[in-house]
């Protein structure tokens, strides 16, 4: 099977609700991050060629890191997913109605997004 994916922009960060502020602060105010506004209620940062997204995640307890994934073809990509035994985990973060896309989880349970971009 002929898959291809590679590394997406986005990086997100879901940061517990009693550390989102400080955590703001630091790529804003310390880090000295260029903010992302134009998509609220999510605030992210340029991070060289990437998007640094900060998402506020009451129900954890600490911190994780979500990767992006673009494939040309999400179809065929689930499929090769499905065939290497890798776990989907659809039900971490709901998506829009008809997405191109879905949450996998690598096997030290990192979340990454694997997705059609809107233009490859």
């Amino acid at each position: 099977m002929n898959v291809e994916i590679k590394g997406g922009i986005d990086i997100a960060i879901k940061v517990p609700a009693h550390e989102y502020q400080q955590t703001l602060v630091f790529y804003r105010n310390t880090i000295g991050l260029k903010e992302i506004t134009d998509k609220p209620p999510a605030i992210g940062f340029e991070l060289g060629p990437n998007r640094l997204w900060i998402d506020e995640a009451p129900g954890l307890s600490q911190a994780e890191v979500w990767l992006e994934l673009f494939t040309p073809d999400f179809g065929l990509a689930a499929q090769h997913i499905k065939e290497c035994g890798i776990t989907r985990c659809d039900t971490v973060e709901p998506l829009p109605e008809g997405f191109k896309g879905g949450w996998l989880m690598s096997p030290c349970n990192i979340v990454h997004m694997l997705r059609e971009p809107e233009a490859w």
